[in-house]
C-alpha cells in the first residue's frame, strides 16, 4: 500500500474506522470522508501518529455534490486514487406494512446511490491506476431478511451495480470487491431506523459476540490486496447463501425463526 491513495467513506466509527486504521498502518495515504467533524478531526489527530498522509473531508454520501468533492479534495491532494472503499450504511428494523417509505428512501440514498455517486467520480482515477472498488455489502443482499426490507434493497441494489461495473470494465483492469461482514461489533444496529425513521437506539444482539470490526479491516485488506471478487467472513452466512441457493423455501423459514430471536423483534407480531 506504500504510496497508494485509498478513499473511505462512513469513516468515522465502526468498520470504516478500523480501515483507515489497517490501511494507514500498510503505508497507504488516506482519505476519509463521513458527516460528523468531530468524529473525524479526532480520528485524523490519531491516525497521524501512524501515517502523516491523511485528509478528512466532512460529507454525506448521500448528497453528489458531497461525494465529487471528496474526491476532489483526494486529486488535489494526492494526485491519485487507488481504492475506493464504499462503506458509510444504514440500517432499519420495521415491518414493511409499518414503515414509513421516506425510510426506504433514506436508506437507498445512503446505501445504494452513496455508491453510486462516489464510484462514478472516482472510476476515471481508479481505472488510471488499475484500482480497486469495494463496497461494503451485507448477507442482507444476498438474502432478503425480514423487518429488513430497505436495508436488504439497497444492499441487493449495490452488489448489482458493482457486478455490472465489474463486467463491464474486464478488460481495464479495475478489481470489484464486494464484502458481506457477519453481524459485526459496530454501532449499525444502534443507530438503526424504525418505522417512522427515528434511531433505534440500543442493539438487539448481543455485540459481544461479533467479529470485532478490526477483524473485518483485516479481511477486506487482504481482499484488497489479493484482488478477491467476493468476501463472505461468516459461517452463518456462507450457509444461508448455501441454503438459500438450492433450498429456498426452507432458507425462508430458517431466517424468519433466526431474526424473530431479536430483542423486541418485530416478527413476533406475526
Amino acid at each position: 500500500m506504500k504510496n497508494k491513495v485509498v478513499l473511505i467513506t462512513g469513516a468515522s466509527s465502526g468498520i470504516g474506522k478500523a480501515l483507515a486504521f489497517e490501511f494507514a498502518r500498510h503505508g497507504a495515504s488516506v482519505v476519509l470522508m463521513a458527516r460528523t467533524a468531530e468524529q473525524l478531526q479526532a480520528i485524523e489527530v490519531e491516525l497521524k501518529t501512524i501515517h502523516p498522509n491523511v485528509i478528512t473531508h466532512v460529507g454525506d454520501v448521500s448528497v453528489e455534490t458531497d461525494c465529487r468533492a471528496m474526491v476532489d479534495t483526494a486529486i488535489r491532494q494526492f494526485g491519485r486514487i487507488d481504492v475506493l472503499i464504499n462503506n458509510a450504511g444504514l440500517s432499519m428494523r420495521a415491518m414493511f406494512d409499518d414503515v414509513e417509505l421516506d425510510v426506504i428512501r433514506k436508506l437507498m440514498d445512503v446505501n445504494f446511490w452513496g455508491t453510486v455517486y462516489c464510484t462514478k467520480y472516482a472510476l476515471p482515477h481508479l481505472l488510471q491506476h488499475q484500482g480497486s472498488v469495494v463496497g461494503i455489502s451485507s448477507i442482507a443482499g444476498k438474502k432478503g431478511l425480514p423487518a429488513r426490507t430497505g436495508y436488504s434493497a439497497s444492499k441487493f441494489a449495490m452488489e448489482g451495480f458493482l457486478e455490472t461495473l465489474r463486467t463491464e470494465n474486464l478488460n481495464r483492469g479495475l478489481h470489484v470487491l464486494v464484502a458481506c461482514p457477519g453481524f459485526t461489533a459496530s454501532n449499525i444496529r444502534a443507530s438503526a431506523l424504525n418505522e417512522v425513521g427515528a434511531k433505534q437506539g440500543q442493539s438487539p444482539r448481543n455485540e459481544g459476540k461479533m467479529m470485532s470490526a478490526e477483524e473485518v479491516a483485516r479481511r477486506i485488506f487482504l481482499g484488497v490486496i489479493h484482488r478477491k471478487r467476493d468476501l463472505i467472513m461468516s459461517t452463518d452466512g456462507k450457509l444461508a447463501v448455501w441454503l438459500n441457493r438450492f433450498f429456498p423455501s426452507w432458507s425462508d423459514r430458517l431466517v424468519f425463526n433466526h431474526m424473530a430471536k431479536e430483542v423486541d423483534s418485530p416478527l413476533k407480531k406475526t
